[in-house]
């Protein structure tokens, strides 16, 4: 499959993902070799647990959305809402092949995020829901600072179904499950406590990200790095004792 390099020459809708966003945010020099020259990053180790806990997550949630009902959690949590049915969720959540888009018209880029949940609530607001997991001994919060990133991806999927001519509250939620490490056996099961954490999102800074990105990726010359991008520091040092 070819990859989708930027050409400034081009008239074409230049697909810009959300994760790019962040790549661009977190490195500039990373991003620049990744979408005008085709170098990408080396890939991560996949989150096999993680996607399964993704993907039952959204299955337990889909039950309750055809019965237009709050899900136990979201009770519990006193939020009056319920999962919103549309008929493009499953187009929406399909981050890589589709997802919910919007063509940006000062830079002709057609901006994507693949969500994983929306809620609506009794003021036919949206709610955006994104889902988290992890395993550790700590209660979840979203104080660490590289959840920052977490943050940037609530805010541009508020941002995408604004432009989609939604009505979507600045409130959006974390379902934010954790492994319990805690038990006497594992007895082929993995329990996680459940937890939803509201976040008040900001989309402000969005539209001149995107400009500063399109600006990047114009540029003849690479860009420099980011102070904290471990990537270009392995590869100044590799470049340095080889």
């Amino acid at each position: 499959m070819p990859r989708n390099l930027f050409r400034p020459e081009s008239d074409e809708p230049f697909r810009l993902s959300r994760s790019k966003i962040d790549l661009f945010l977190n490195c500039p020099k990373c991003f620049y070799l990744d979408l005008r020259l085709g170098i990408e990053r080396p890939a991560g180790f996949p989150f096999s647990l993680n996607s399964a806990v993704d993907a039952l997550l959204k299955k337990e949630f889909d039950l309750y959305r055809k019965k237009n009902l709050p899900h136990p959690l979201m009770e519990k949590h006193g939020i009056e809402a319920v999962p919103f049915d549309h008929p493009a969720l499953n187009e929406w959540r399909d981050a890589r092949r589709a997802g919910i888009t919007y063509l940006h018209p000062g830079t002709n880029f057609n901006v994507t995020g693949g969500i994983d949940d929306v809620w609506i609530n009794p003021r036919q607001e949206l709610l955006i829901v994104d889902y988290k997991a992890t395993a550790k001994n700590a209660e979840v919060s979203l104080d660490a600072d590289w959840q920052i990133g977490y943050k940037r991806q609530m805010e541009i999927y508020q941002w995408l179904f604004r432009k989609n001519n939604f009505q979507v509250s600045p409130v959006g939620y974390f379902v934010y499950v954790n492994g319990r490490a805690d038990r006497e056996v594992f007895d082929n099961k993995l329990e996680f406590i459940a937890k939803i954490i509201p976040y008040l999102g900001d989309d402000s800074w969005i539209d001149g990200t995107i400009t500063a990105a399109r600006k990047c990726l114009e540029g003849k010359e690479l860009p420099l790095s980011s102070e904290n991008c471990e990537y270009c520091r392995y590869a100044e040092n590799y470049r340095r004792y080889h």
